[in-house]
C-alpha cells in the first residue's frame, strides 16, 4: 500500500510538472547581464545596510546622513525627518555627537533585498546591544523596512522605517545586571 501511495504521488508530481513547464517557458527569463547587475545592486544595498550600522555606532552622522537620497525619510522611535542634512541634525539631537561612550552597538541581520530597476525594497532585522558590568543585553530590538532608490549612480535611502518589536522606547535605560545571590557580597 505505501509504495503505491509513493507511485501515485510521483505520477501526480510528474503530470502537474509537465501542465506547469509551458507557463515557465513563456515567462520572460533574465539575461545573464540583468542577472549579474541584481545580484552587484543587492550586494550594494547590502553594503548601505552595513555602513548605516558602523556610522550609527561611531556616531558618524555625516556619513549617516549621506547613505539617505536628497529627499530621503527616517522614522523610527524618536520621531520622523525628511532629507541628509535635518537627519543629520535630528541624529546629533537625539544620541550625540560626542562618539560612542558607552561601547553600545547594533547586530545586523536577515537580508531581504528586492531590485526592482533603479528602486529597491529591503527587510532586515536590528539588536541594540548595551555592556553591562557583567555581559552585555539587547536593550532593545525590531526591524528595518527600507525603499531604495540609486541616486547618481549610488544606492540610498529613499525611506527607512525602524520599529521596535520590544516595546521598550529608544530612551529607555537597561539596568544593570545584578548577580546572582551565591555570588554577592552579602552571602559571602
Amino acid at each position: 500500500m505505501p509504495f503505491q501511495l509513493s507511485i501515485r504521488r510521483l505520477v501526480l508530481f510528474l503530470v502537474l510538472g509537465a501542465l506547469a513547464a509551458p507557463a515557465a517557458a513563456q515567462a520572460p527569463r533574465e539575461s545573464t547581464d540583468q542577472i549579474a547587475r541584481r545580484l552587484l545592486a543587492k550586494e550594494e544595498i547590502e553594503a548601505v545596510l552595513l555602513e548605516y550600522g558602523r556610522a550609527l555606532d561611531a556616531r558618524d552622522f555625516t556619513a549617516y546622513s549621506n547613505l539617505f537620497a536628497a529627499d530621503g525619510e527616517w522614522i523610527g522611535g524618536f520621531g520622523s525627518v525628511k532629507g541628509p542634512a535635518n537627519i543629520k541634525a535630528f541624529m546629533e539631537k537625539n544620541m550625540g555627537t560626542n562618539g560612542n561612550p558607552t561601547n553600545n552597538y547594533h547586530l545586523l541581520s536577515n537580508f531581504v533585498i528586492k531590485v526592482t530597476g533603479d528602486t529597491a525594497t529591503a527587510w532586515s532585522r536590528w539588536a541594540f546591544v548595551q555592556p553591562q558590568d557583567r555581559g552585555a543585553v539587547i536593550a532593545q530590538a525590531g526591524r528595518y523596512d527600507d525603499t531604495f532608490v540609486r541616486e547618481n549612480g549610488v544606492w540610498k535611502f529613499k525611506k527607512r522605517v525602524a520599529s521596535n518589536d520590544t516595546g521598550r522606547p529608544p530612551q529607555a535605560q537597561v539596568r544593570p545586571l545584578t548577580a546572582p545571590p551565591s555570588e554577592s557580597p552579602s552571602s559571602k
